[in-house]
């Protein structure tokens, strides 16, 4: 698997990204103008995330979207706004499934929320690094979901 380079994280914060189903079914091409991303998510671990995430997926709410938040070997954030940073309208938060026993390790995906552990909607964040501090129970006694891996790209 290629490294995510300082460059290529730095050029991620103005791409606009695409995802669609790939085959097979546990598996997501995220589109970029640097390239393609392969994740493999894990609906058996994260019902309810997979789930919310498929429907952005599905109804094409990741087109024309960003990385917006970028921060080199730790994470690259997208998933809620737009090349002119308009932030996008999201649906109802869902329930953090962080104590699926998943880790915040390098490559694996995860979905970002705000300081409430039930705030997750649209955004997720790839790790570029270990991440333990965001594992279950984490700092805030809540930690972040893991629901998937990248897996080439």
């Amino acid at each position: 698997m290629k490294k995510i380079s300082k460059i290529a994280l730095l050029i991620y914060l103005l791409i606009a990204s695409h995802l669609s189903l790939a085959a097979p079914l546990n598996k997501l091409n995220i589109q970029t103008s640097q390239g393609n991303i392969v994740i493999e998510i894990y609906p058996d671990k994260a019902p309810i995330t997979v789930k919310n995430f498929l429907s952005y997926v599905e109804k094409g709410f990741y087109t024309g979207t960003i990385f917006h938040r970028v921060i080199d070997g730790f994470m690259i954030q997208g998933g809620g706004f737009t090349k002119d940073m308009a932030q996008k309208e999201t649906d109802a938060p869902i329930k953090n499934e962080a104590s699926n026993g998943l880790k915040n390790d390098m490559y694996t995906i995860a979905m970002a929320r705000t300081s409430i552990p039930d705030s997750a909607t649209s955004q997720f964040f790839i790790n570029v690094g270990n991440n333990s501090f965001l594992d279950y129970p984490g700092q805030d006694g809540a930690g972040y979901c893991v629901f998937g891996k990248v897996v080439e790209g």
